[in-house]
């Protein structure tokens, strides 16, 4: 059952679930997102990936508006290294056409370099058959 977050306006603005045919959690953000948004979801995906003992992220931020500047380096600085502490190595992240959120992605790929595997895509499909290749590399 996936874990919805609310923020202020009463709107879901991140869906966490466990997908367990493909072994991966797929993080779903949706519209405007705060600094305390952005902690607050990133920090209840942690749980779904330890529990699940889950090495692939699909994060998709398709349907993000704006940028997201203001916590690149509080997810690279923070909760990457707590991410990995629990088994993370592949980030798979879907960025919005958004040119903004997009502009986003890309400071958080370079921080995480070195750190784990991350790519960025347009689609979902290609995130996901990247994740997919990196699971039978990893067999």
């Amino acid at each position: 059952m996936p874990t919805e977050l609310i923020n202020g306006f009463g709107k879901v603005y991140l869906t966490i679930a466990y997908d367990p045919a493909n072994k991966w959690v797929y993080n779903n953000w949706i519209g405007y997102q705060t600094y305390t948004g952005i902690i607050a979801g990133a920090d209840a995906c942690l749980p779904t990936l330890e529990e699940h003992a889950c090495a692939y992220l699909l994060n998709d931020n398709r349907q993000v508006l704006g940028p997201w500047d203001h916590a690149v380096e509080w997810i690279v600085t923070n909760w990457a290294p707590r991410a990995i502490a629990s088994g993370l190595t592949h980030f798979a992240h879907i960025v919005s056409s958004e040119s903004l959120a997009a502009q986003s992605a890309t400071s958080m790929l370079l921080g995480f370099e070195g750190q784990l595997q991350m790519h960025m895509f347009d689609n979902i499909e290609d995130a996901q058959r990247w994740l997919q290749a990196a699971q039978q590399q990893a067999r």
